[in-house]
């Protein structure tokens, strides 16, 4: 999977969760107001499930959660 379906796999799934309009792709997913700490447990277990990587403890930090070219970037350092 290249960059682009990783970032379009990403987007769909915060799609269904999020509002995305006027949602930039590094702008902040936490600052919608739709994201708690439970959606951020649900996103750590679909980045895990669907791209089949384990996010180490050292992983768990914010900012490769925080939008969609941080998750995006997250998921292709461990899986290329």
């Amino acid at each position: 999977m290249n960059r682009e379906q990783i970032k379009d796999t990403i987007v769909n799934f915060l799609g269904k969760h999020v509002p995305m309009d006027g949602l930039g792709d590094d702008d902040s997913i936490f600052q919608t107001k739709a994201v708690n700490s439970m959606f951020a447990m649900q996103l750590v277990l679909f980045v895990e499930k669907e791209f089949g990587i384990q996010v180490d403890n050292e992983d768990l930090e914010i900012s490769n959660f925080e939008s969609v070219n941080a998750l995006t970037g997250l998921v292709a350092r461990k899986t290329m």
